[in-house]
């Protein structure tokens, strides 16, 4: 059985992470909370070396943003941290049969960076990243891709486990996969189709993959 997970706000707190970076970043140029302020609200939908040419006019930065971007890659990196569970349940999950992949948005360096300093990079079959294979969640292409890494086919089904209603949940469904949703502390969006399975946490989603036979 196949089992697609997403990266961020699924199996890492990349929230938790940004807003240590951001902290960190802006005391380390003397700029204060409001510019930890604008970092977070720039940063946290979508990351890319672009986002660094407009950040650094809105915080005065004489950086270049090529090296913006570095330091922001390796700063991350260094400050995610699985959610409880993750680790462990995904090792479980392999000893138990089970093909896993990850499928996640955004730039290949700093991706595969966080899946190498959280010990996650050797547990998966396969790592699909949008920037490196040109296809983004919810386009079919992008979960077509996170199979073949596997070694699998999307007609073969599986499963997708995401925090994102619309990219990871509609999707996937759309590509022909069961979808799990991990909530994270937050309800399910009015007027989206309800995805297969809610949980409330990365830990729950891999028991209930467990226990899933056929």
């Amino acid at each position: 059985m196949l089992a697609l997970f997403d990266l961020d706000n699924t199996l890492i707190d990349r929230g938790m992470a940004l807003n240590h970076w951001a902290h960190g970043f802006a005391r380390s140029r003397s700029l204060g909370q409001e510019a930890t302020a604008i970092i977070c609200d720039r940063l946290r939908e979508r990351a890319n070396r672009e986002v660094f040419v407009a950040l650094r006019g809105a915080l005065g930065l004489s950086d270049r943003p090529d090296d913006l971007w570095r330091e922001y890659a390796d700063g991350m990196a260094r400050s995610v941290r699985c959610f409880p569970g993750a680790h462990e349940g995904l090792a479980a999950l392999r000893r138990a049969g089970w093909t896993i992949g990850i499928a996640t948005n955004g730039a290949g360096d700093i991706q595969r960076a966080k899946l190498a300093a959280t010990g996650l990079a050797t547990l998966f079959d396969g790592i699909c990243v949008s920037d490196e294979v040109g296809a983004r969640k919810p386009e079919r292409g992008h979960f077509e891709a996170a199979a073949a890494e596997c070694g699998a086919l999307l007609s073969s089904s599986g499963w997708m486990v995401g925090d994102n209603p619309e990219t990871d949940m509609d999707g996937a469904r759309t590509a022909g996969l069961r979808t799990l949703w991990v909530a994270n502390g937050r309800e399910w969006p009015d007027g989206l189709r309800a995805p297969d399975v809610m949980v409330s946490g990365i830990a729950e989603a891999i028991e209930v993959l467990q226990g899933i036979t056929n």
